[in-house]
């Protein structure tokens, strides 16, 4: 995990977020300089006006609460404050739980490879998964699925190009049912040019998965590229309205991302971010941790 974290970090370092690092990284006396340039660079990394405003509010609060002065001294609240921001409700998936992970999000942004990756991270941890190649409208998308199932070594359901996606989600809870298998990861269309068949679709889905597994809890879950920004925010509230979202997967984290939509997409949204992915490697992509976040982000 400390490997995972470096990733994180130089990611995280190299634009928005090493703005924030530098600012906190000496012990410049806090004035209204101070807070300018933290306004600037919460803005640089993506962070967007609203929540940034509001940090900033809350950070000047702590500041004559604890009566700091620095910029060095104030590094420990600000930690405290954005892990605050991104720590979920609730815990999710216990351990050995049974689910039905639905994952939506626009073509291009990582959706059938964060899918691969979460298969091998849950049987890496004991459980048992099957993949479903319910994004048929996509040409590539199921093989390119049956590739990471492959690399995974978990079973895949999928049809021909142009089935029901629903007949497909369908097919796959026979098999899980029929292995005794925990976790059901559904890869779904990857598009929103129609939000409104979007919505019937994974509305097919879910009563399908509700009349099969009444007992089993279902997710929906955005794959959003961490280097659209605010752009990546904007999707998030299309598929919120859409697909009634549950948690975010951010990909992308290791390069020119500046990370700080993730606390946009949490703050404005209320959608806890549950996985991260820090590169192309199969292990790469790890349960988001808020307040090694935090940390990454202020260097």
């Amino acid at each position: 995990m400390a490997g995972f974290f470096e990733k994180l970090k130089g990611g995280l370092s190299q634009t928005g977020g090493g703005l924030l690092a530098g600012l906190f990284a000496g012990d410049a006396r806090i004035d209204g300089d101070f807070y300018d340039e933290l306004e600037e660079a919460l803005i640089l990394a993506d962070v967007g006006m609203p929540t940034s405003t509001k940090i900033l509010g809350q950070l000047k609060e702590t500041v004559r609460a604890q009566n700091i002065h620095t910029s060095g001294e104030a590094k420990q609240a600000m930690v405290e404050l954005l892990t605050g921001i991104m720590r979920p409700e609730e815990s999710f998936l216990p351990q050995a739980g049974q689910a039905v992970l639905l994952i939506v999000g626009v073509n291009g942004v990582g959706k059938t490879t964060s899918i691969g990756k979460l298969a091998h991270y849950y049987k890496q941890q004991g459980q048992k998964p099957l993949l479903a190649a319910a994004d048929t409208f996509r040409a590539a998308a199921a093989e390119q699925l049956r590739i990471w199932a492959g690399r995974a070594d978990v079973p895949i359901v999928s049809q021909g190009e142009g089935a029901d996606p629903a007949a497909v989600v369908f097919d796959a809870i026979a098999s899980y049912k029929a292995k005794g298998l925990n976790l059901l990861l559904v890869d779904t269309a990857g598009r929103l040019h129609n939000k409104k068949n979007l919505m019937a679709e994974l509305s097919k889905m879910r009563r399908i998965v509700e009349r099969e597994l009444p007992e089993v809890r279902c997710e929906t879950l955005l794959v959003l590229d961490a280097v659209t920004g605010q752009n990546a925010l904007a999707q998030a509230k299309a598929f919120g309205e859409a697909a009634g979202l549950t948690g975010i997967i951010l990909t992308k984290l290791d390069g020119t991302a500046k990370g700080g939509v993730a606390l946009a997409v949490r703050e404005e949204l209320g959608v806890p971010v549950r996985f991260v992915g820090v590169g192309e490697g199969i292990d790469d992509l790890q349960p988001f941790d808020p307040e090694a976040f935090a940390r990454a982000l202020l260097g």
